[in-house]
């Protein structure tokens, strides 16, 4: 799965930082399923962002992948550094945190600054229950339970999109604030089936 989206022809993965967050991070902290599911996930320290190609989910220029967080984010080749955050909002509810890193090639104080750069989301505290459908927010907390999945446990999660910066127009596209094609139309549909039974 990873590096390929099984998406329908035609369609391409360019998620919003709000869909982003609402529609696959909340998902995968509560133990639900993401829809659609194609962003694996990895171990950040494992790889330099040059060699995400063919694990992580790719959408043109673009990489995206769950992981864990993790205070000291190195890898074989170098680290990365935190640079800006960024407060994610949806439905005039803080859902999210978009941490922006730059990758560094060697050991920090000798350290060369590459043109690859990280969007890092969290959930915000609170921000699983925080929705606008009381019925997936009951889901969530009986998931919870069920499965004995820890509040820590859930905020540890976050979804990444890694790019080389002088390649990225993505970054552009959504900064103007230009909205996606229905894709929230969409995702809100597929999240409606988590609640549906087909009579036999």
């Amino acid at each position: 799965m990873a590096g390929a989206s099984n998406l329908p022809p035609g369609f391409h993965f360019f998620p919003s930082d709000e869909e982003l967050i609402v529609h696959f991070l909340r998902r995968k902290a509560s133990l639900l399923p993401c829809q659609p599911d194609i962003v694996p996930t990895l171990i950040l320290n494992l790889y330099d962002p040059w060699e995400l190609n063919g694990k992580a989910l790719q959408s043109g220029n673009q990489w995206y992948f769950f992981s864990h967080a993790t205070q000291t984010r190195t890898s074989p080749n170098g680290h990365w550094k935190p640079i800006a955050d960024e407060t994610v909002i949806s439905g005039g509810c803080n859902v999210g945190l978009k941490k922006t890193l730059i990758f560094f090639i060697g050991e920090p104080f000798e350290a060369i600054k590459t043109s690859w750069v990280m969007h890092e989301y969290h959930l915000m505290d609170g921000s699983i229950n925080c929705s606008s459908s009381s019925t997936s927010s009951s889901s969530s907390k009986r998931s919870h339970k069920k499965k004995g999945h820890s509040d820590t446990e859930s905020k540890n999660w976050v979804i990444c999109r890694v790019f080389e910066s002088s390649y990225d127009s993505q970054v552009s596209f959504h900064e103007e604030g230009t909205e996606l094609s229905c894709l929230d139309e969409v995702f809100l549909s597929l999240d409606d089936y988590d609640e549906v039974s087909f009579a036999k």
